[in-house]
């Protein structure tokens, strides 16, 4: 289940197929889309399909500011014993503003409360606006995997960002 969160200026929901008309500008966007593990869409019609798909032990939050969705937070339990891993993309109009610190805070905090004890974020080592959000919040290099993924832009590094419960400054 997906539970509601609400931020100062933002509601977390359950995200929808419908929200791939919210959401396709900014999937379709090439420089948004750069460090994603997959190319840009093409159409709305292969985002409304790719939000269909099942993505077992896996929940996605859209992130809704002023009745619209700008992004989103995925959050996957990847081991028993309480590790998930997050994932997050939002709208190049959002940018610098701090709504995905907001939205990745809220879940990290959904995360922590639901007894999770160590949330992970996998991040290119290029994708300097998604370190700096990690650092931000707290998490911690835990180190660099090479050659780890094969992308739309080649084969690429990763680097792994880790946060413990204990370590969580709600922020």
């Amino acid at each position: 289940m997906t539970p509601a969160l609400r931020t100062p200026r933002l509601t977390l929901r359950a995200r929808v197929v419908d929200d791939a008309d919210a959401l396709f500008d900014t999937m379709a966007d090439a420089d948004a889309m750069r460090w994603w593990s997959r190319a840009p869409v093409g159409s709305v019609g292969e985002l409304r399909a790719h939000f269909a798909e099942a993505h077992p032990g896996w929940r996605a939050w859209a992130a809704v500011h002023e009745g619209r969705a700008v992004g989103f937070v995925s959050a996957g339990e990847k081991r028993q014993g309480g590790v998930s891993e997050i994932g997050y993309l939002f709208a190049r109009d959002t940018w610098g503003t701090g709504l995905a610190r907001e939205a990745v805070a809220a879940v990290i905090a959904q995360l922590f409360a639901e007894g999770q004890r160590r949330v992970f974020a996998d991040t290119d080592p290029d994708n300097a606006g998604s370190i700096r959000l990690l650092e931000r919040l707290g998490f911690t290099l835990e180190g660099r995997l090479r050659a780890e993924w094969h992308t739309h832009i080649g084969v690429r590094d990763s680097l792994i960002y880790g946060l413990l419960r204990e370590e969580w400054r709600g922020s």
